[in-house]
């Protein structure tokens, strides 16, 4: 009889075994063969105490875990949420990225950008068409490390300003200084791609925020 009542729960714990998809379930599967090991065991030779406090620690143990992850998913959703509130906080603010294109400040003036590695006795910027044709060379004279701004006054010029382009020449006695020549654009909608707040720029390039040089 004893044997009936073993080969009876091996065979349903087995057949519940294949529907385990749950930490829930497999919580419930374990208490099930946890008692039909209860019941069956020798008498002679019962359950050990710390094999069976070890599994029921397993077992705890995925629980948790998948608890976590619930947890996890929902965090990452929240933070989800408050990078798109950041983001339409920045709809109609000016940022600077790396480019080489100007912006207008209305009255035929134009500004950007850029930042020197080290400081310059001597710093130009040079205004060209996009095909490299040069507008006109601004002569800044010296020039610190680091953020730089310049403006442009563009009111002689007949072209399409949109299509202007500039770089940067620094030089340190004989020695050339390196710049990074930086864009104002204005932000006009925000996103997120793979957990990340990406802008929309008035350019129609878009830019994680993560690479946003300043904000203004």
């Amino acid at each position: 009889m004893v044997s009936a009542v073993s080969s009876t729960n091996s065979t349903a714990a087995a057949s519940s075994a294949g529907s385990v998809t749950t930490a829930a379930d497999m919580q419930n599967q374990f208490l099930t063969l946890l008692v039909a090991q209860l019941q069956n065991q020798d008498p002679l030779n019962p359950v050990d105490n710390a094999q069976m406090t070890s599994q029921m620690a397993q077992i705890s143990t995925v629980s948790g875990i998948e608890k976590l992850n619930d947890t996890v998913q929902s965090v990452t959703s929240q933070f989800s949420m408050m990078q798109m509130l950041q983001g339409t906080n920045m709809i109609g603010r000016t940022v600077l990225t790396e480019g080489n294109t100007l912006a207008g400040l209305g009255d035929n003036k134009y500004t950007a950008a850029f930042d020197l590695s080290g400081p310059a006795a001597n710093a130009k910027v040079q205004i060209t068409t996009a095909a490299g044709e040069l507008v006109d060379t601004i002569d800044l004279g010296t020039a610190d490390a680091g953020r730089n701004y310049f403006s442009w006054d563009g009111t002689g010029y007949q072209g399409d300003t949109s299509q202007l382009r500039f770089s940067v020449q620094a030089t340190n006695g004989n020695q050339s200084v390196s710049s990074t020549t930086l864009s104002p654009q204005t932000v006009i909608s925000a996103s997120t791609a793979n957990g990340n707040l990406m802008l929309e720029l008035g350019n129609g390039a878009s830019m994680a925020y993560s690479s946003v040089k300043a904000v203004y």
